[in-house]
């Protein structure tokens, strides 16, 4: 059953790893995509191709979501390429890991802004939409890092936990008009990024979870899909942990 059959979807950053998984996802449930994308051209076309196999509408974007007249420009150029918006994942994210000690404020200020104020710049763009049509579903992508902190990643840290309190606020401030805001939180998720790590790291990694395995991008894909269907129309201002346990 494809579960989002004729809807649209915007998704920030969907070139690799977990934007990858969702946009394929999404596509494979019917649904059409729009996705952003920063410099790695060659991938976006790949991308496209690759979701077109699934019989819906694609297309591609290089936007900064950091920048919020980038964002409203983004919205605009969508919403004349597509049908409308019924569905944004804010999935953009990166990573500068340090120590306190050596972390630099430009290391800090530049995770914030591409990984939290993205996000309040796309759910404020896409809000007059969801308004007008007294409906949408937003799915943030934070981190257990959110949850628990980790050392030597206080800015990444501190930018995830600030997309969870972000999103219980939305989805106060909108539930009344129908609009959703939930949040997802990946635990070890096996992707390009930890295929730089070593196989003795990763075998640490996977121990200490209790399903004694790291998570792919599909596993968080498929809960971004029923978030974003109509199976999760009673939920919202939740943050739901994708991590095999890791945080029990």
């Amino acid at each position: 059953m494809k579960l989002l059959k004729d809807k649209n979807v915007v998704i920030t950053g969907a070139t690799r790893g977990i934007g990858k998984g969702i946009a394929t996802e999404f596509a494979k449930h019917g649904c059409n995509v729009a996705f952003t994308y920063s410099k790695s051209v060659d991938q976006a076309n790949d991308l496209i191709k690759e979701l077109e196999s699934y019989n819906v509408k694609v297309k591609g974007y290089q936007s900064d979501a950091s920048i919020f007249l980038k964002a409203e420009e983004l919205i605009s150029l969508v919403l004349s390429d597509f049908s409308g918006i019924d569905i944004l994942v804010n999935n953009a994210g990166i990573t500068k890991d340090n120590l306190l000690m050596r972390l630099t404020e430009q290391d800090f200020d530049d995770v914030i802004n591409v990984n939290l104020k993205s996000v309040f710049n796309m759910t404020k763009a896409v809000q007059k939409t969801f308004l007008k049509q007294r409906s949408g579903s937003l799915i943030h992508i934070s981190s257990v890092v959110g949850i628990k902190g980790n050392a030597g990643q206080s800015n990444y840290s501190a930018s995830k936990a600030g997309i969870i309190g972000f999103s219980k606020s939305i989805a106060l401030e909108l539930g009344s008009r129908n609009i959703r805001s939930n949040v997802i939180a990946p635990g070890f998720i096996e992707t390009e990024m930890t295929e730089k790590l070593s196989e003795e790291v990763v075998e640490k990694w996977r121990n200490a979870i209790p399903l004694k395995r790291g998570g792919t991008a599909e596993d968080v894909a498929n809960l971004c899909v029923f978030l974003a269907s109509d199976l999760s129309s009673y939920i919202t201002g939740q943050v739901l942990n994708v991590d095999g346990g890791m945080l029990t």
